[in-house]
């Protein structure tokens, strides 16, 4: 649970990609909001001076943290009238600018705004999952918008699934968001939406994409993805949904082995100091 008022962008980016990260919120005026050109990974905008309107629909077992351009004025009325209300709410410390000193990742807005306007978006593809169509959902939820709906149908009706309720459609052929030569869903999502500057992200798609495209050779960890990836589909028959819970959980544990423990090496018998 939080503690502190303030919150960094580094600890605030450690959260993002985990299923402990927080609600957050963007507190930008308006016009200002419409002229970014990124916006922190999972973040969705809202008005500041309509917080007693929207703060019901936020998860009260959740924590929450608020940014605005200098981390002053509008999150901080945002963080004040949510802890009142009994929220766990911090502000981020310096805002969207100490973000972006900071080189820390941002969604490009124009792709969002063209692909996901609104949150929770929905979005469909091919029944079934085991790799790119776990790993695409992942990154969905994780970076871009936390709240998505993720549909699988069968591989004939994604395409009028998508049109007939405004789902965006992924990882099949003729759309957007699908492979792109050697290069499977995931990583064209991570180049559209900016994620790419991440390295960790960036060596995670290497990952993927050997799992995805019988290419173990693109990465060491690609083989074990593969393997484990088969074995969860199997586990969890035709229960899809089931099968992204443990696959999130899988993905969530090797970006953080990406970014924590990727140097770390045991042996054994274990060598003395």
């Amino acid at each position: 649970m939080f503690t502190n008022y303030l919150i960094s962008p580094l600890e605030l980016w450690d959260l993002i990609g985990t299923s402990d990260a927080p609600q957050i919120i963007d507190t930008h005026r308006r016009p200002i909001f419409d002229g970014l050109a990124g916006v922190i990974p999972g973040a969705v905008w809202r008005d500041t001076h309509k917080v007693g309107q929207w703060a019901g629909e936020l998860d009260r077992t959740r924590p929450v943290v608020v940014a605005c351009a200098h981390g002053e004025q509008m999150s901080q009325i945002v963080v004040a009238h949510l802890r009142g209300e009994g929220y766990v709410a911090r502000a981020l410390e310096g805002g969207h600018d100490a973000w972006l000193a900071a080189k820390l990742p941002l969604v490009d807005k124009k792709t969002l705004d063209r692909i996901a306007p609104q949150s929770p978006s929905v979005w469909v593809t091919r029944r079934n999952p085991k790799i790119d169509r776990v790993a695409c959902p992942w990154l969905i939820r994780r970076f871009i918008d936390p709240q998505a709906r993720i549909l699988f149908v069968d591989p004939a009706r994604v395409s009028e699934t998508a049109k007939e309720i405004g789902a965006i459609p992924f990882d099949i052929e003729g759309v957007e968001l699908s492979h792109e030569g050697p290069r499977c869903s995931f990583d064209t999502m991570l180049k559209l939406f900016g994620l790419e500057s991440d390295p960790h992200l960036a060596r995670l798609a290497l990952i993927v994409r050997g799992a995805d495209t019988a290419r173990p050779d693109l990465a060491p960890e690609a083989a074990g993805l593969h393997a484990i990836s088969l074995g969860l589909s199997v586990l969890a028959g035709d229960d899809d949904h089931g099968l992204l819970r443990h696959g999130f959980l899988m993905y969530d544990a090797l970006f953080a082995w990406l970014r924590h423990a990727a140097n770390e090496r045991h042996n054994w018998p274990a060598k003395a100091a």
